[in-house]
């Protein structure tokens, strides 16, 4: 698998709510506790506007265009910005999940949404490389992201065996469309991980890593794999990616063995072994120094408060 992928797999998105909301006149409804949420949705018909906590302006949504929020953040939705918003729990206090929420009698607006979460343990890892609002206006990413909606939409109004399983594969078709989009608007110039996958020789380095995860890797290898020398490899992925590629390896290597504990099927010994690791002491010292506990502590605290995930991926300032 590419990278993205790769990260993306060993989230688990898990569904909250799917609903419609039809509006009508003038109105404005403020969504809070989002937290640890994913919002995502579409507009049917109408138009209307989005503002998020802690974002500048808010963004006008046409017919067609869709919309992902991956910070959590409380947002309103208003048919225009200067009405003062209305609290929304009363509005959906009695929603059926898979119906339709309506404000002030409908008929002027209608969107179509999901709201779910991803139970990975470092899910904010990846969140947290988004904007707070990624507002997807091109045709073939609209189009895309409301036939996900929509698909959703049917399964949870009409379910079917095996619509657990194909809910879940339509929560990330979400989430990759959204990231695929965010990759091609961020160019280069980036700092982080994105732009460490997105740059050319970079990237080929980072690929490499995700596809044996378990070589004896060194900086030498990695600067062949990018076509470029020690030196030179070793700042270029600094400067993008916020830490030293062997640094990158090690944190790569800890997320796959805390997703490995726990499902608790392989013993510390095999996951070490796997991960390019000769002796279980020296996987446990690079796994607490990650992830803030020994791996044996992790696997049982698999439902518990887990380490904070700053920084897995991500550079630390």
């Amino acid at each position: 698998m590419d990278p993205l992928s790769d990260v993306l797999s060993i989230l688990k998105p898990r569904r909250h709510m799917s609903a419609g909301f039809d509006a009508g006149g003038d109105w404005s409804v403020r969504f809070s506790g989002q937290e640890g949420s994913i919002k995502c949705g579409a507009v049917v018909s109408g138009d209307c506007w989005l503002a998020v906590d802690g974002v500048a302006a808010p963004s006008c949504l046409a017919a067609g265009d869709g919309f992902l929020l991956p910070r959590g953040r409380p947002f309103i939705l208003t048919s225009d910005p200067a009405l003062p918003p209305v609290d929304a729990k009363p509005l959906i206090a009695h929603a059926r999940d898979g119906g339709i929420v309506t404000c002030n009698g409908g008929g002027d607006t209608m969107l179509i949404s999901s709201r779910f979460s991803l139970d990975g343990d470092h899910a904010a890892l990846l969140m947290r490389q988004l904007p707070p609002v990624v507002h997807l206006r091109k045709r073939a990413d609209r189009v895309a992201l409301r036939w996900c909606v929509m698909q959703m939409m049917q399964e949870l109004q009409d379910p079917r065996p095996g619509g657990l399983l194909l809910l879940q594969h339509l929560a990330h078709m979400m989430l990759v469309q959204a990231l695929r989009l965010h990759l091609s608007e961020r160019g280069e110039g980036g700092v982080g991980w994105f732009a460490a996958l997105t740059d050319r020789q970079i990237g080929k380095a980072v690929a490499a890593i995700h596809d044996d995860p378990g070589h004896r890797w060194t900086l030498p290898a990695l600067a062949q794999c990018a076509g470029m020398s020690r030196s030179t490899f070793a700042q270029r992925f600094r400067d993008l990616a916020g830490m030293a590629p062997m640094d990158y390896v090690t944190r790569w290597r800890m997320l796959l063995a805390g997703d490995r504990l726990e499902a608790g099927s392989d013993p510390v010994s095999v996951i070490a072994l796997s991960l390019g690791y000769e002796s279980e002491s020296a996987f446990s010292t690079a796994f607490k120094r990650v992830m803030g506990c020994a791996p044996r502590q992790y696997g049982r605290r698999r439902n518990g408060e887990r380490p904070s995930d700053d920084d897995l991926l991500t550079a630390t300032s």
